[in-house]
């Protein structure tokens, strides 16, 4: 698989593009003043304990408490939250899940730390125990790296260790250099947890650059560009560190056209902002992302390619299915996900288009989960996610409409103005009403609704004038009382 890793670097922001085959396949992006926390460890303070949620907020020094759930706390044994941890209690744990939304930041207490080829849990109770990747499917080969990996482990290891997919290609000498990395790191934050108050960051996980080098290049990773010449060295010193066999690949761009202007990057952003996403036959996707799930309605557009109407739908809900898995990871949307392909009445139809989607998601590094067609023809699916998706982090919600997508029309607000005015009428007795609103409703008002205004005007007695303000939203409007 040809695989390009771009890195675009600013001092406010870190951009990084996975490109395969020529074409976008990731985006991530890390600002320097708000950048995630996901993997930190914290010495915190159980704020409050909620038993009817078996659940507790803790504070780790953020603005907005974390909460845990009793299933993240370590050998829970199916015992209550409040059997386990009180309020004020002191608590190490680390950041599963960054803050989404309005939501708090979610831990755990299942500590671990990753290197480039191992995982180590040093609280697990299994103490020495090795466990391997389930994508490493041959068992001489599991079997091969977990004896290779009791080679470099002392006998009395406390926790235990999982063998990471990278560690197939590893030398013994680069496994015993993860392992001693992930020993000393682990000897740092116990040490701190004798020392620092309550709340305190312990231990901070490696920054955009350093983890797509640990847990996204590999040997098969074709070429690694990075346009800036201090970040280049750095790559260049980490790499030769924990990773020697890719420093070869690391290359300074100097080009004179931005980096990420090679495969039109920067239009593969702005069109992972949009709702609606294009298919190459005339048929598109319409995404739409809730706080709650994430839906794709499949449409066939302006496709009609196929010799009957069922091919037709087939064929585009099969185009539909690649496309779904590439804009997942693109605008790294997790959580519940529904998606509407177009209705099929054949069987074999529906259980191609799950193939082939099952098949797309296979190339992703979230862990999916896809459920067969639903009686409604919906396809349920789940995407692990652990950081806010590119929409997230790069908009807002708009302040005209509040993230509803809609605004009321002029002809409504108006309609709202006049209902206000008798009502302002009844609770007041001013000499005149002023109406200050938009221009679209102030034009609709001396044109369309003029007879209505003039009728109310006439039933309570009172004059009423208007004024334009080229600064009010459609939907802001003032009623002055004079």
């Amino acid at each position: 698989m040809s695989e390009e890793i771009l890195i675009n670097f600013t001092p406010q922001e870190t951009r990084v593009a996975i490109v395969q085959h020529g074409e976008v396949q990731e985006l991530l992006v890390e600002r320097t003043q708000n950048r995630g926390i996901l993997g930190n460890i914290y010495l915190g303070k159980v704020i409050r304990v909620l038993p009817g949620m078996q659940s507790a907020f803790v504070d780790i020094g953020l603005d907005k408490s974390a909460f845990i759930h009793v299933a993240d706390i370590y050998n829970s044994a199916d015992q209550p939250i409040e059997k386990m941890i009180f309020d004020g209690q002191t608590i190490l744990v680390q950041v599963l899940k960054d803050p989404l939304g309005t939501k708090g930041a979610r831990l755990t207490t299942h500590i671990s730390i990753a290197g480039r080829n191992l995982v180590y849990l040093p609280l697990d109770d299994k103490n020495g125990q090795i466990g391997i990747s389930q994508r490493i499917t041959e068992e001489s080969d599991r079997e091969n790296l977990k004896q290779r990996v009791r080679q470099i482990a002392p006998e009395d290891l406390k926790g235990c260790l999982i063998v990471r997919t990278s560690a197939e290609e590893a030398s013994d000498q680069d496994l015993e250099q993860d392992f001693n990395y992930l020993a000393l790191t682990w000897a740092a934050v116990h040490e701190q947890t004798k020392t620092k108050p309550t709340p305190s960051k312990l231990f901070e996980e490696l920054n955009l650059i350093e983890r797509v080098m640990r847990d996204i290049a590999e040997e098969a990773t074709d070429l690694i560009r990075i346009d800036s010449s201090e970040n280049f060295v750095k790559l260049q010193k980490f790499a030769s560190t924990y990773m020697p066999k890719l420093v070869d690949k690391i290359q300074l761009y100097r080009g004179e056209r931005p980096l990420f202007d090679l495969f039109d990057i920067e239009n593969e952003i702005n069109l992972a902002l949009n709702r609606r996403v294009n298919l190459k036959s005339g048929g598109y996707l319409m995404i739409d992302q809730t706080e709650s799930m994430t839906t794709v309605d499949v449409n066939t557009g302006s496709y009609i390619g196929a010799k009957t109407f069922n091919d037709t739908i087939y064929k585009t809900n099969l185009e539909a299915a690649k496309a779904i898995a590439r804009q997942l990871r693109l605008r790294n949307l997790g959580g519940i996900i529904i998606v509407d392909f177009i209705d099929m009445h054949m069987s074999e139809h529906q259980t191609a288009v799950l193939a082939e989607l099952r098949k797309s998601l296979s190339l992703d590094r979230m862990k999916t989960t896809v459920h067969p067609f639903s009686n409604l023809g919906l396809v349920e699916m789940t995407r692990k996610r652990t950081r806010e998706s590119i929409a997230h982090q790069l908009c807002e919600s708009c302040p005209i409409c509040d993230g509803k997508g809609e605004i009321k029309t002029a002809q409504t607000v108006c309609y709202e103005i006049l209902r206000e005015i008798v009502r302002e009428h009844r609770q007041f007795n001013p000499k005149e009403f002023r109406i200050v609103a938009s221009p679209d409703v102030i034009d609709l008002f001396l044109e369309e609704q003029s007879q209505y205004l003039a009728e109310l005007s006439e039933f309570i007695g009172k004059p009423i004038r208007l004024r334009a303000e080229v600064s009010f939203s459609q939907e802001h409007y003032d009623i002055v009382l004079l």
